[in-house]
């Protein structure tokens, strides 16, 4: 887990930038823990997998012909 100081600076965005991308949802909102927000490092990864169109191994829409046409 990271707080967000770190997040921005594993994804090498400035903290407004970070704000932007979570209000688009491009990356995922933190989860409370103690008084801080924080994010999950594997959240943030899948997110960004998501929008470089890296495979994710686990996508049930693959074996859907509704989604796999």
């Amino acid at each position: 887990m990271m707080k967000r100081a770190t997040a921005c600076a594993y994804l090498d965005l400035s903290s407004a930038e970070f704000e932007r991308e979570i209000a688009a949802g491009h990356l995922p909102h933190p989860i409370k823990l103690g008084n801080t927000e924080h994010w999950s490092r594997s959240q943030l990864d899948e997110h960004i997998d998501r929008l470089t169109g890296a495979a994710v191994a686990n996508d049930w829409r693959k074996a859907s012909p509704l989604y796999n046409g």
